[in-house]
């Protein structure tokens, strides 16, 4: 386990990589066939950005992540952590604003789970590295921590 963790540089980024890949796909699949459903609980946004142009910016975000995933410094990847919130706050926000004008009868659960998502995203940011994973980092190559 701790050649994997150091193979990866630890927890924090996996965590980036495995959700940057999550985004990009996801993205790819909302630029590529958008669905009845997901268009008509976000036409509070779709008016002004069509979805298909909002499915890259979760793929964008995708890519951020990843690539802040690769600084092993914990400030290096703060940008990524805010790049995968950030189009789940988008999502959250505008279908909650869906529910409250009743205009799909979904939405407020959409907005229920991508606001949790995001703020799941924003707590997991400001978690350190648990002990056995800095030892398993740093220790044995005399690297300072952050």
């Amino acid at each position: 386990m701790r050649a994997a963790v150091r193979a990866v540089g630890g927890l924090r980024p996996a965590a980036l990589a495995v959700l940057g890949v999550g985004w990009i796909v996801y993205g790819r699949s909302i630029s590529t066939d958008p669905t009845y459903g997901r268009s008509r609980g976000l036409a509070g946004i779709t008016r002004y950005v069509p979805l298909s142009d909002l499915g890259w910016v979760w793929v964008a975000a995708g890519a951020v992540a990843i690539l802040a995933g690769l600084g092993r410094r914990m400030r290096y990847q703060a940008p990524g952590f805010a790049a995968l919130a950030a189009p789940a706050v988008l999502w959250g926000i505008t279908y909650a604003r869906t529910a409250i004008t009743g205009g799909y009868p979904s939405a407020s659960g959409s907005a229920a789970a991508w606001l949790a998502f995001a703020a799941f995203v924003v707590l997991t940011a400001g978690m350190a590295e648990p002990a056995w994973v800095v030892a398993a980092l740093y220790e044995k190559r005399g690297e300072p921590r952050d």
